[in-house]
């Protein structure tokens, strides 16, 4: 299973729903993560948003085409881990992986590395 798992960090934000995640929603949960990591802690994100939405302009009739790309998400599953952390406390972790999470239309879970 990739991608279920922190590879990098000591601290991860897990998915616990499938859905979509726009590019401005990753952005905003990456900023408040490092407003708390600062220059102490390192950052990785792991979902990248690759699929393009479109949308016809309001008010246009059927017909012509399909609409220009509006904006891009990162089509997300259960289980993917979408941002790590280390380099800095738990409680550091906690708090700023529950600021993200409210950032996110998904059900979230922060999760430790599993040491083998």
């Amino acid at each position: 299973m990739r991608g279920n798992y922190v590879a990098f960090g000591t601290y991860g934000l897990k998915a616990m729903e499938s859905g979509w995640v726009s590019a401005r929603q990753i952005e905003s949960s990456r900023i408040t993560i490092a407003r708390i990591t600062r220059k102490i802690g390192r950052m990785w994100i792991r979902v990248f948003p690759d699929k393009p939405i479109t949308q016809k302009p309001a008010e246009t009739r059927m017909g012509k085409g399909k609409g220009a790309p509006e904006y891009w998400v990162a089509n997300v599953k259960p289980g993917k881990i979408l941002f790590e952390i280390e380099g800095v406390s738990f409680e550091e972790a906690e708090a700023a992986f529950t600021n993200a999470g409210h950032k996110l239309p998904i059900k979230t879970k922060i999760v430790t590395r599993r040491e083998i």
